[in-house]
């Protein structure tokens, strides 16, 4: 027969202080601009459709 061992848990001690914030209204204030983001995207996208139609224009130059 196996013995049973007892698991013992040991309690550390928790800092239970919450950190308030001093200007609450300093989160409704967060409104990022993502312009350039958007303009990149854009520009990613025409690349990559410009690169598919040269592909594809070359399969049927090539053949």
């Amino acid at each position: 027969m196996s013995k049973k061992s007892k698991n013992k848990t040991r309690s550390l001690p928790v800092d239970r202080k919450i950190a308030v914030s001093k200007n609450a209204s300093s989160t409704t204030d967060f409104n990022p601009d993502y312009s350039y983001v958007k303009k990149d995207l854009k520009r990613i996208g025409s690349l990559a459709a410009i690169f598919f139609i040269i592909l594809i224009v070359l399969t049927f130059v090539l053949r």
